[in-house]
């Protein structure tokens, strides 16, 4: 199946499943987009009638069902625990709809090589939402990167570091594999980390090593928790360039931190999501720090600065992005760095190799397709 341009509705109408935190970004990037938010479905009606009234959506659905074949609905926003995301995303791709799925994709790799070849046969456009990749001076390290600006790369660091599950107190969904899947710390956020790394350097991770921990071994409703509170993670990539990261949910203060610094034979970049109006640049003869100032960027950078400089951009402008190059591509644009389902499927075989990593406590070969 393939999109017949001309039958792209002039204004996208999107349907979302799931109207918590995740889903009223969506809904907020929809609206900047341009698009109409013809519907959304939660857990019982009634929150979906609440998540309407929330969101100005036109719809309440009674069950994701309904809304994913729904003829109202052109894209469907799968923002649902990540245990049914395979199943609604497949639903959507056989009802001829475009999807934005939430990471991960599916909680297997069986799963989502399934989802991603109906994603390929459906000829829609399916994405998932690795936001980071919209920051403007993520796009200018990247640029400096592929321009040779860095020089040959070394070595390759950083983290993701948040503290909402710190507390044996704290629970969510996540926390139970039966809902959030097999991983959860690597999973939800160190697989935004590996992606800007391979995203930004244009290498992929071909072998690593990891250990988990489980710091609170109960929360709240979940008396056993099965899931990772830290992931640390050391690889090797096709470029022959070693690195390592540090995954965690329960590390104090820090409330969304992803860092990455990249270093080469000429110079070393430096991105905080924190800090996401500047890129540090260090040499040996000195440092400079980059400002998010679009008459200043890169060609590739600067369409993503829709901002003067000294007008800070933050992570509700990067899903804006996300949405627009959406539409873009569902129009039949070229759309340079919008996340697919291969780079969701890339997310989930990442995940499994943690996973056996740890449990076998040794090296693991990561299937580079």
């Amino acid at each position: 199946m393939t999109t017949d341009i001309a039958d792209v509705p002039a204004r996208l109408r999107h349907g979302i499943v799931g109207t918590g935190f995740m889903g009223q970004v969506h809904a907020r990037a929809i609206a900047a987009g341009g698009g109409e938010l013809t519907g959304v479905a939660s857990g019982t009606l009634e929150q979906a009638r609440e998540g309407a009234r929330a969101l100005g959506a036109g719809q309440a659905f009674a069950d994701w069902s309904g809304l994913v074949s729904s003829d109202q609905v052109d894209v469907v926003h799968v923002c649902a625990p990540n245990a049914v995301h395979a199943e609604i995303t497949l639903a959507a791709l056989a009802a001829g709809k475009h999807v934005v799925c939430e990471k991960p994709l599916a909680v297997s790799v069986e799963q989502a090589v399934k989802v991603t070849d109906a994603a390929a046969d459906s000829g829609r456009v399916a994405v998932v939402p690795f936001v980071y990749r919209f920051h403007p001076m993520v796009r200018e390290a990247r640029a400096r990167v592929a321009a040779g600006q860095v020089g040959r790369l070394n070595v390759v660091h950083g983290s993701y570091l948040q503290d909402w599950l710190l507390g044996a107190d704290d629970d969510n969904w996540r926390v139970s594999s039966a809902t959030g899947g097999p991983s959860r710390a690597f999973a939800d956020i160190g697989s935004h980390w590996c992606d800007l790394l391979e995203f930004v350097t244009g290498s992929r991770i071909t072998a690593l090593s990891a250990r988990l921990a489980t710091v609170n071994g109960s929360r709240g409703s979940t008396s056993a928790v099965d899931t990772e509170d830290v992931a640390v993670v050391q690889f090797e990539t096709d470029a022959g360039v070693l690195g390592s990261t540090v995954i965690s949910q329960v590390s104090a203060g820090r409330k969304n931190r992803l860092s990455l610094e990249i270093s080469g034979s000429a110079a070393t970049l430096a991105f905080d999501q924190e800090n996401p109006e500047q890129l540090w640049e260090g040499r040996r003869e000195g440092s400079l720090l980059h400002v998010r100032d679009p008459q200043t960027l890169s060609a590739a950078a600067a369409p993503y600065a829709v901002l003067p400089a000294g007008h800070a951009q933050g992570y509700q402008d990067c899903f804006n992005a996300l949405v627009r190059d959406t539409h873009a591509a569902i129009n039949g644009e070229n759309t340079d760095g919008l996340p697919r389902f291969t780079d969701g499927l890339r997310a989930v075989r990442l995940a499994d190799a943690v996973l056996a990593s740890a449990r076998e406590r040794s090296w693991i070969t990561v299937e580079n397709h």
